[in-house]
């Protein structure tokens, strides 16, 4: 039986939050619309889900002894990792001695680093990959690209919305791309994966829920990246039974090793009717934001119902829809948005704006969604809705 007390008393529910960007954000209004007592951690102050959490701790995941210290204070009923660069060794520990982190130890350790989990996809469960190499030093990096031979890719093994991320096109990006991946990392400096450029038709994040019931697939969202962070998605991407067959079949296997409950990204290169895994996130995925207005369940109330071990009956579908991320360029602690009333005067838009303290350089700072009756109409919509928004530095 689950019950849920008062917030802000003794017989509350506590949800820790290890991270608190805008995806976060959307997880703690999840919680608290079941009356969920939500802690918000994150290395950035008022960083967005910090402010609706009912408080918050600023600090980096990665220092052990204080995560520690918190959560020792705050006894949480569920800790929620929502980032990748967390001190995993700790977090295990804890769930050692009895408390419940989602959707697991084991799965947020193997997902924190591209190693842990390729190596779980690749060469135990036998999953189709793309062709490669770890490399810890430059040495190792560069005999890494012999061996793979270009086009290839280079990603830091921890790291998120494309830092530290490059292609290899030619003997003179080769230097570039090993400084970039070294600078890009969320820990810092050092080891990188060199893989394979696959020739595929196009990428999806095949969102998969694993709840008290078992495990449902959402629709499978298309995306496009630019240099690695993502840019746009739409929800469904169209593609052959067989294909989205066997997308289920590798999202089955690759969350069932991890175990545990919540929602997990899977992301898959689909060329014509074969399917390859790249990646997954036991957390809600930014491509994912489409859901927002896509599903009357979005990835966020999914992943709150299935932390909670609440049913999830079904998962209705209003319809093809898009989103579009608003990238901000520039240096600025106060960003305004204007002419909204004109980006929201079309039928079935939304937007979110994130409430990100600051930009400097590029940070995706908001998003647009459109529903329509096609997903190229509902692109075309969120794309004129893009081109309507003011941005002031």
């Amino acid at each position: 039986m689950v019950s849920i007390g008062t917030p802000l008393s003794g017989t509350a529910l506590k949800v820790l939050l290890c991270g608190a960007g805008e995806l976060g954000k959307e997880v703690v209004i999840e919680l608290q619309r079941f009356g969920v007592e939500v802690i918000a951690l994150d290395s950035k102050v008022n960083s967005p889900a910090m402010q609706v959490a009912h408080r918050s701790y600023t600090f980096s995941m990665l220092d052990g002894a204080k995560l520690r210290e918190v959560i020792e204070k705050e006894r949480p009923d569920y800790i929620v990792p929502e980032i990748e660069a967390i001190a995993t060794d700790t977090l295990a520990e804890l769930e050692a001695e009895g408390f419940n982190v989602i959707p697991t130890a084991k799965a947020t350790r193997l997902t924190m680093n591209r190693e842990g989990i390729r190596r779980l996809a690749a060469e135990e469960l036998g999953l189709k990959t793309s062709p490669y190499r770890f490399a810890a030093d430059k040495e190792e990096f560069l005999a890494a690209v012999g061996e793979i031979g270009l086009p290839c890719v280079v990603k830091p093994i921890m790291s998120s919305s494309g830092h530290g991320q490059s292609v290899i096109k030619s003997p003179a990006d080769i230097e570039k791309a090993w400084n970039y991946s070294q600078e890009g990392g969320r820990a810092g400096a050092g080891k990188v994966i060199v893989e394979g450029f696959i020739d595929f038709d196009y990428e999806i994040t095949l969102l998969t829920v694993r709840h008290r019931d078992g495990t449902s697939f959402l629709k499978p969202v298309g995306h496009r990246q630019v240099d690695g962070d993502y840019r746009e998605s739409w929800q469904p991407q169209p593609m052959s039974e067989k294909a989205l067959k066997e997308a289920q079949d590798i999202a089955g296997k690759i969350t069932g090793a991890l175990g545990g409950r919540g929602i997990f990204g899977v992301e898959l290169f689909v060329r014509g009717d074969e399917v390859i895994f790249s990646e997954v996130s036991p957390r809600p995925h930014d491509t994912g934001m489409v859901t927002m207005i896509s599903q009357y369940l979005s990835e966020f109330a999914l992943h709150a119902r299935a932390i909670l071990g609440l049913p999830i009956p079904n998962i209705a579908f209003h319809g093809p829809s898009a989103s579009r991320a608003v990238v901000v360029e520039g240096k600025s602690k106060q960003v305004k948005f204007t002419n909204l009333e004109r980006v929201l005067e079309e039928p079935d838009t939304a937007m979110r704006i994130f409430g990100k303290a600051e930009v400097n350089g590029h940070r995706r700072m908001a998003v647009i969604l459109a529903r329509d009756e096609s997903v190229e109409a509902a692109q075309a919509k969120a794309e004129r809705a893009y081109r309507k928004l003011g941005i002031e530095l």
